[in-house]
């Protein structure tokens, strides 16, 4: 029987002919080089955080879960080599221990290394890009098993297309990464109301090294997280503020609140206005990547869009307003983020200084309508889907909106000209292999 596979969110499936699971580069290898023989397609998954449909395969998936080595660290320059299939948390603590950090993190690190880069994942930080600027080079194992090499000076599209490839150039074995001396964050987690952050957004982002906004809905309220980067000694939360905070609100209460919500409808309002009752100050000060990651209990879907900066707070207005005018049942907060641009062919944040807004509904919840209604706010801002999180774009409503997508299908049909490292996802968002680049357009997105 065909082992069957699901993503975090239980809400992907497929049953593959067969999963192979490389400990070693030559392993990896050869479990491509056997998939070519067998004539199969081939999809690599991570640990599964994705929200769409991107790891399904009827073909061969290659679990990279046993490629989680740190195989150098140089201290001096600040460059590790490591395997794709590391966890993040488990990176960030091997970096820890020598003296290192990540430049930035996201709120998650269960992901795999492999897959946060593919899609493009990200942190906050006006002065920080995404995870993926801080590739410096990798080692792409090809649909015939053959290792490439890939860096700037070598082949300067590859180490652009590579750095966010949505797994559709090969299999990405090994990193060499930049990385930066460890140091501490000081974040304070504060309840404001939404026109005054937004009216000061520019500035408030302008001071702090790391600022999110998560906006509650059906309320006047948001929920902002600031961090500053310091050399003081860390200082641990409480036990009791650590678990009031981690434990009941982000995810007991949260969860509990959501599926009553998913219940009772109508009742959504006065449960939002009841939770942000007991949100509190919460401090902390401690290392960067204790600060950065909070665990997820509570099982969501998930809609993310990349916008230019400059619309932030009229599309988090917007989004407010959806929300309360149709009287949808969200509970989730509505996370606003914020990158530097980058140069990757198919980051999100590709050449422009981004904004983030997500959008969440609980599992099992409908969360279609809403989405929807989301993304064409979204796209009136020229917005950029998260390529791992759910959205209803297609290659013909994408390829206008990336100036490197011309670039990034040349070195598709170079890398992988066969389409062995395609499915379904991408096809829909990629097209297929050799296809001629969509016309650029205008819009709103363009202007300053």
């Amino acid at each position: 029987m065909a082992e069957k596979w699901r993503n975090w969110a239980r809400q992907q499936s497929c049953s593959p002919t067969r999963v192979e699971r490389p400990a070693s580069e030559e392993q990896l290898s050869e479990a491509l080089a056997r998939a070519a023989r067998d004539g199969l397609r081939v999809r690599p998954v991570g640990s599964g955080h994705s929200f769409t449909d991107t790891c399904l395969t009827d073909g061969v998936m290659v679990d990279q879960s046993g490629m989680g080595r740190v195989l150098d660290v140089d201290r001096a320059t600040g460059l590790v080599r490591v395997e794709a299939g590391i966890k993040l948390h488990r990176l960030a603590a091997e970096l820890h221990r020598n003296g290192l950090a990540l430049e930035n993190q996201g709120d998650i690190d269960t992901q795999s290394l492999a897959g946060a880069m593919a899609t493009a994942t990200h942190g906050t930080g006006e002065r920080f890009p995404n995870l993926s600027a801080n590739v410096v080079g990798c080692r792409l194992v090809t649909a015939t098993g053959e290792v490439v090499g890939i860096d700037e000076a070598s082949d300067p599209d590859a180490w652009r297309a590579a750095r966010v490839s949505l797994g559709a150039l090969g299999v990405i074995s090994e990193y060499t990464l930049r990385c930066v001396p460890a140091f501490r964050i000081h974040r304070v987690d504060e309840l404001r109301p939404v026109g005054e952050v937004l009216a000061d957004l520019d500035a408030l982002v302008a001071t702090y090294d790391h600022f999110e906004v998560m906006a509650l809905p059906h309320t006047d309220q948001v929920l902002t997280y600031a961090s500053r980067r310091t050399d003081r000694p860390a200082v641990p939360p409480g036990r009791v503020s650590a678990w009031w905070n981690d434990d009941v609100l982000s995810n007991a209460g949260l969860g509990a609140a959501c599926h009553l919500g998913r219940l009772f409808p109508r009742a959504v309002p006065g449960i939002a206005r009841a939770v942000t009752g007991a949100v509190g100050r919460y401090e902390q000060l401690d290392d960067s990547h204790r600060v950065y990651a909070h665990r997820r209990r509570v099982r969501f879907t998930e809609m993310e869009y990349a916008i230019p900066r400059v619309h932030a707070a009229e599309a988090l207005e917007r989004v407010r307003a959806l929300i309360t005018d149709r009287r949808l049942p969200v509970l989730f907060p509505i996370e606003l983020r914020f990158t530097a641009p980058d140069d990757a062919f198919l980051s999100t944040a590709s050449g422009r200084d981004t904004a983030y807004l997500a959008v969440h509904q609980v599992a099992r919840a409908e969360y279609e309508a809403f989405f929807r209604a989301v993304e064409a706010i979204m796209d009136e801002y020229g917005g950029r889907p998260h390529w791992g999180k759910r959205h209803f774009q297609t290659s013909g409503t994408l390829a206008p909106r990336y100036p490197g997508w011309q670039e990034f299908q040349a070195v598709r049909a170079r890398l992988d000209p066969d389409g062995v490292f395609t499915n379904d996802y991408v096809a829909r968002v990629l097209g297929p292999v050799g296809a001629a680049p969509a016309r650029p357009r205008t819009g709103r997105a363009d202007r300053p």
